[in-house]
């Protein structure tokens, strides 16, 4: 032991990062891990892709990506160049020098907070771990993961984090579908367990991303995580519930926003919609909350927020059938065609999407629901209090006569490949959630967050909505 207290092979280590020879895992290669991974691969580090899914590692050796955001090529290249290996052994674990777990943090039916898939890494890394290895979790989760969960698990063997091995939390800031800020120019949070810790996991970090930010701990890491989810959680609910008062006060918020958003300081813009997806914004608040009670602190602010936008599938459900009833249909045997299940725009990820719940919540009604949406071919609705019996649904084709046929078209997701104005020609009824419809057909389009006419329907707006800039490529055939 050296007289700083640190294993000799973690010195070691760093030299091995400085010259790219350091093996770098990653456990989990998802919509985080698999960006991070060819990220590591580029910067020229050799790479060990590890995952429960055979399927991913069988798509991984045969070149071939699963995640939108990652090209084939890519994958094809580092793998051809021995670059990167896929498998599903812990086993190869022994042979790596830097471990990175990005595995899914979901909550369970209660919103109580799962971290099994942490606590299987940590326990299928613990009897491979080595003096001188340096583990980084990223995977999304409450402040105290790191040091109570995965720490006592590593440290089972008798090496002690900080001393015989190395332990930090950076969390991963993946947005699916953004071609701006991307795994290579989005900065990155880092605390350890110590300050070597920390320093180490720069050191890896700083070939992706050289725009680091090192925090005093783990926890301090994983709170700036939630911060930053929750922080869009609650100005999105903000101004969902300021959209549902607009509808009674027959006021149109999207053009409020499009007025307070000239306001050159003091003011950010957020939209209301059908609700929110994804796998952060809807999980996050859930894992503060939860841990919160620990200390006897009620988030009651912060759980309000997801309160409010886990309603808005219901309002949007509530908006259909009254429109429909308005027009003298009930639901019970209406066709809805649902335009989107995707927890957002461009992405082919469904995870916790809004969809989901408005579509066993019309199918509940009576309704007869389909949807399109250009990225995701199948989707998965029930097993919910909402739908208890599961149901998958195949895409259907965006025809002319499938959306005539619709008694109700709703725009759940503003897809590129979308031409709005196609849809609104063709559709009978249209309720349009996220404001696409640019102001159209108002006797036939109703809007979220804008007055009804006389007849139930939309009532046109004063000014041209400002997020209404969608491309309207061809027509459908």
């Amino acid at each position: 032991m050296n007289p700083n207290g640190l294993h000799p092979a973690a010195h070691d280590l760093a030299a091995r990062i400085e010259a790219r020879t350091a093996h770098v895992a990653v456990i989990g290669v998802g919509y985080v891990g698999l960006p991070l991974a060819l990220a590591l691969a580029n910067a020229g580090f050799p790479v060990t892709a590890v995952d429960s899914d055979p399927r991913k590692i069988e798509s991984l050796r045969a070149g071939v990506s699963y995640i939108q955001d990652v090209p084939s090529a890519d994958v094809a290249h580092h793998v051809a160049a021995e670059r990167l290996r896929a498998t599903t052994d812990y086993a190869a674990l022994a042979d790596t020098d830097v471990v990175f777990v990005c595995v899914p943090t979901p909550f369970d039916k209660m919103k109580t907070p799962d971290l099994r898939h942490i606590q299987s890494a940590a326990e299928g890394l613990a009897p491979y771990l080595r003096p001188g290895h340096l583990v980084i979790l990223q995977s999304t989760t409450y402040p105290g993961t790191t040091e109570e969960i995965v720490q006592p698990v590593l440290e089972r063997g008798g090496l002690r984090a900080g001393r015989d091995f190395h332990l930090a939390f950076s969390p991963e800031r993946i947005d699916p579908g953004n071609q701006t800020y991307t795994v290579y120019n989005t900065p990155k949070v880092i605390g350890g367990l110590t300050p070597a810790c920390a320093d180490l996991a720069a050191a890896v970090l700083r070939p992706i991303t050289p725009d680091i930010f090192i925090v005093s701990t783990p926890r301090a890491a994983e709170m700036t995580k939630l911060l930053e989810n929750i922080f869009r959680s609650v100005n999105i609910a903000l101004v969902n519930e300021l959209a549902l008062l607009a509808e009674r006060m027959r006021i149109d918020i999207w053009e409020v926003i499009a007025a307070a958003k000239t306001k050159p300081f003091g003011f950010m813009p957020f939209y209301p919609g059908p609700g929110v997806g994804g796998h952060c914004i809807p999980v996050d608040p859930y894992y503060l909350s939860w841990k919160a009670r620990e200390y006897d602190f009620f988030t009651k602010f912060i759980q309000l927020a997801a309160e409010t936008n886990e309603a808005m599938p219901h309002h949007v459900a509530h908006l259909v059938t009254d429109v429909l009833a308005r027009n003298g249909q009930s639901a019970r045997g209406a066709r809805i065609l649902v335009l989107g299940v995707a927890f957002k725009k461009d992405v082919d990820d469904a995870r916790n999407s809004p969809a989901e719940r408005l579509m066993e919540l019309l199918i509940d009604r009576g309704a007869d629901v389909v949807y399109h949406d250009p990225h995701v071919p199948q989707f998965q609705v029930g097993g919910t209090p909402f739908l208890p019996t599961p149901r998958r649904l195949e895409c259907v084709d965006l025809t002319a006569a499938e959306v005539a046929r619709a008694d109700a078209v709703v725009i759940v997701v503003a897809h590129s490949a979308y031409d709005w104005p196609w849809i609104v020609d063709h559709a009978p009824l249209v309720v349009d959630t996220v404001n696409v419809t640019d102001g159209a057909a108002p006797d036939r389009v109703i809007r979220l967050g804008a007055p009804l006419n006389h007849h139930g329907y939309g009532a046109e707006s004063a000014t041209q909505p400002e997020t209404a800039h969608v491309p309207t490529p061809t027509a459908p055939a």
